[in-house]
């Protein structure tokens, strides 16, 4: 299947991540088509595309969540394939199947491995069976809080108890005895049922896993791509490790906290987890590190494109979203990755700086940095509304430097320069980051947040 082939494009997702994949997409000489809320009307990305449809209000279960309006959007553009960024529809197994049945092109995994890695449980007990290495934990669904505590006593506190589907930290927290077993266990079975769409009683037969928790761990991620000839490349990894509420905030890229060895090792195992499902296009393969120990354990894989991926784009060259087309038309680009110096994003909320509560508001300011080495993703410009109806996420601040130190010190001052006034954000706090001595070391891990703010991150 030649590229040409592919278009025209819809993007069914907002934002920055729209914006991004639109800019791509024109550039590969294809049509971008856009959809979009009422509340997003005036965002750049309805703008910039070639075409862009009105799919409903600003709720997103009447838009961007509508599977039936996506794809009629799609028919009456004469789309040829779909992409979904991330979030939305973008790991809905059944809603790839519908592109896929309604002859167009899903640009992203076979929705069998959507299915396969979208419960955590299962994903746990396959990629043991393929040799990746996980935590001690269960293999079947925790469904009540009996089963749970004898769990807890075979795998030895403290745990981490987590909905077996869901993302983004949903309904995660660390127990530490048994009393606080059951705290968590109430709060992951109510997120399991939120999760689920289940009426009644949160509690009845959720499904919630229960792990061993490691102490000062790191989070670190590794970036695959899966080709149709069945080969599985790592194109490096990033270390996602500030974190609000489970969150990520800040990523970076190659990971400061881990030797050559263990990098190695990482990537070894997230090639091993793309073949164990057949994994076709971008994915990423998420571990957690033991700083002390220096070793690791899966912790899920997303199957899809990251909010995060600018900053291995940064060190290695690539367009992720280019690979991704070009995987869908069928090819098999020789892809070998070779890294160059060191970038770090910085997620740019309308939220405020200490406690990270949503802010939004209408943007009366919105001046970008202008420097060497400098990346923004933005999904907003002066004059626009950031609406209390999505994520809260307004732009990526990407820096590039030749070392971790030069990265650093372009961050300090991308930050200072990127001026934006109305809704709340969360500059001042990427301002305070760089200041840190654990940061700056790189010497930090999931708990640096909860520390700079003296409260549970």
């Amino acid at each position: 299947m030649l590229i040409e082939t592919l278009g025209p494009v819809l993007i069914a997702n907002r934002g920055e991540i729209a914006r991004r994949i639109i800019r791509t997409v024109q550039r590969m000489g294809l049509r971008a088509v856009a959809v979009y809320s009422e509340a997003d009307a005036d965002l750049p990305f309805v703008r910039e595309a070639d075409e862009a449809v009105l799919i409903g209000p600003a709720h997103p279960a009447q838009s961007y969540l509508d599977a039936g309006k996506v794809l009629e959007a799609a028919r009456a553009t004469g789309a040829k394939a779909i992409h979904p960024g991330y979030g939305f529809l973008a790991e809905n197994a059944a809603f790839a199947r519908a592109v896929i049945d309604a002859g167009m092109v899903w640009i992203g995994p076979a929705p069998e491995a959507i299915d396969r890695m979208g419960d955590k449980i299962n994903a746990r007990n396959l990629m043991e069976a393929a040799g990746v290495p996980v935590a001690a934990g269960t293999r079947e669904p925790v469904t009540d809080l009996s089963l749970a505590l004898k769990a807890a006593d075979v795998i030895g506190y403290p745990v981490m108890v987590k909905t077996a589907g869901g993302g983004g930290g949903i309904g995660m927290s660390v127990a530490h005895d048994d009393e606080g077993l059951a705290k968590a266990y109430e709060q992951a079975a109510r997120a399991a049922a939120r999760f689920a769409g289940t009426a009644g009683d949160a509690l009845d037969g959720p499904a919630v896993l229960l792990e061993r928790y490691i102490e000062r761990a790191r989070h670190v991620e590794v970036q695959i791509l899966g080709l149709p000839d069945g080969r599985v490349v790592a194109l490096g990894e990033r270390d996602c490790s500030v974190q609000r509420r489970h969150q990520k905030v800040v990523e970076e890229s190659p990971s400061p906290g881990i030797t050559a060895e263990l990098r190695e090792r990482m990537l070894a195992a997230a090639v091993r987890a793309g073949e164990a499902v057949g994994y076709l296009g971008a994915g990423t393969v998420e571990c957690l590190v033991d700083a002390d120990e220096q070793d690791f354990v899966f912790l899920e894989m997303n199957t899809r494109l990251q909010v995060e991926h600018p900053v291995t784009e940064l060190v290695t060259g690539l367009d992720l979203v280019e690979l991704q087309l070009r995987v869908a038309a069928g090819e098999s680009p020789e892809v070998r990755p070779v890294a160059r110096g060191h970038a770090i994003e910085f997620r740019v909320y309308a939220e405020d700086p200490q406690r990270f509560f949503p802010g939004p508001g209408k943007i009366s300011v919105w001046e970008e940095p202008s420097i060497d080495g400098v990346r923004v993703d933005s999904g907003y410009e002066a004059g626009n509304t950031v609406t209390p109806f999505y994520d809260p996420l307004m732009a990526k601040l990407c820096v590039h430097g030749e070392s971790r130190d030069d990265a650093l010190e372009k961050g300090r001052k991308a930050v200072a320069e990127f001026a934006v006034e109305g809704p709340k954000n969360n500059l001042p706090f990427c301002a305070e980051l760089l200041e840190n001595a654990e940061f700056v070391t790189g010497d930090y891990d999931t708990g640096l947040v909860a520390r700079m703010r003296a409260w549970t991150a």
